[in-house]
C-alpha cells in the first residue's frame, strides 16, 4: 500500500510515517500543508492519503479542502481524515461524491494501532470508516423528519456499524446474528432511506451520507 501523509505537526507526521512503514506499507510523501498534499497526490497517485483537517495558514479546514481538491485531481483517491474534534460537515463533504474510500478518525484513535491500521486498510479498499464518536454525535442530533427515525432499533444498530466501516461479517459477530440476517437488515435500511440499487454507486456510502445529512 502506497501512502501520502499530510500533517503540519512534525512529531505526529514522522510518527505516522514510522507506524505505516513498520506495517509494511510505503510512505511515498510526507508533507505539512494543503497545496503540498495536492501536489503529492497528483505526482504519486497513492492508494490512500492520511490528512489532518487543520493545517497552515489558518488552521481551520485547509486539510479538508486539500483532500477534496486531491480527489478532484485524482478521482478515487482514498482519504483518511484525522481531526482533534468531531466536525461532521467535513465527513459529509468528502462523502458527497458517493465513491467511498473515505475515513474520519479522531486523532486519539491513532493510539489504538489496530483500529488505525484497520481503518487505513479499509479506506484504501474503498470502504467508509467513521469514528464511533462521530457516529454517536450523529444519533444525538436526529431531526424530527429524519428518515433514519423510520428504522427499527436493530436497523439503527446495523446502520451505526455500517457507518463505522464494519463488514457484514463483523456486524454479524458484534450483534450475534447470522450473516443472512445482517443482509436482510441492510436491504431494509436501504429501502427505508430511499436508496435504490445503483451499480455505479456504493449503497453503503449513500446510506452513510444520508445518515450524515439527516
Amino acid at each position: 500500500m502506497r501512502v501520502v501523509i499530510a500533517d503540519d505537526s512534525v512529531l505526529l507526521r514522522e510518527g505516522l510515517v514510522r507506524l505505516v512503514e513498520e506495517e509494511g506499507s510505503e510512505v511515498v510523501a510526507a508533507v505539512g500543508d494543503g497545496p503540498s498534499l495536492v501536489r503529492a497526490v497528483a505526482e504519486h497517485r497513492p492508494d490512500v492519503a492520511v490528512v489532518d483537517v487543520r493545517m497552515p495558514p489558518t488552521h481551520t479546514d485547509e486539510g479538508l479542502r486539500a483532500a477534496v481538491a486531491a480527489r478532484a485531481v485524482v478521482p478515487g483517491t482514498a482519504v483518511l481524515v484525522l481531526s482533534q474534534y468531531v466536525e461532521v460537515a467535513y465527513a459529509d463533504e468528502l462523502l458527497a461524491d458517493g465513491r467511498g474510500g473515505v475515513g474520519y478518525l479522531l486523532k486519539d484513535r491513532v493510539t489504538d494501532l489496530d483500529a488505525f491500521l484497520a481503518a487505513l486498510t479499509g479506506v484504501a479498499a474503498g470502504g467508509t470508516v467513521l469514528d464511533p464518536q462521530v457516529v454517536a454525535q450523529l444519533f444525538a442530533r436526529r431531526r424530527a423528519d429524519d428518515p433514519v427515525r423510520r428504522l427499527t432499533p436493530r436497523e439503527r444498530e446495523v446502520l451505526e456499524l455500517l457507518a463505522e466501516g464494519a463488514s457484514n461479517a463483523a456486524i454479524a459477530r458484534r450483534l450475534v446474528v447470522t450473516g443472512g440476517a445482517v443482509e436482510k437488515h441492510t436491504q431494509r435500511i436501504f429501502a427505508k432511506l430511499g436508496l435504490a440499487p445503483d451499480e455505479d454507486r456504493n449503497s453503503r456510502v449513500l446510506a452513510t451520507l444520508a445518515y450524515l445529512r439527516s
